[in-house]
């Protein structure tokens, strides 16, 4: 994983599934969490999730390609 922010998406019990973009530490502690009990909080780009890590099934982290407009061929 290189520095910066990652694209993830964060898999529930029951199949809810919350995306969000997290940097190094909050990916890092977030994998921590996974299976503990109580609440955990995150932020996200403009936004706080705060969620059970007991509950997580699974994380995706996404390949970030970072290209916006067009490519040269």
């Amino acid at each position: 994983m290189a520095g910066g922010k990652h694209r993830v998406e964060i898999g529930f019990e029951g199949g809810q599934v919350v995306p969000a973009r997290l940097d190094d530490g909050s990916l890092k502690d977030l994998r921590k969490a996974i299976g503990t009990s109580g609440s955990h909080q995150l932020e996200s780009e403009g936004e706080t999730l705060i969620l059970d890590p007991g509950k997580v099934i699974f994380v995706r982290i996404l390949a970030d390609e970072g290209r916006v407009g067009f490519q040269a061929d």
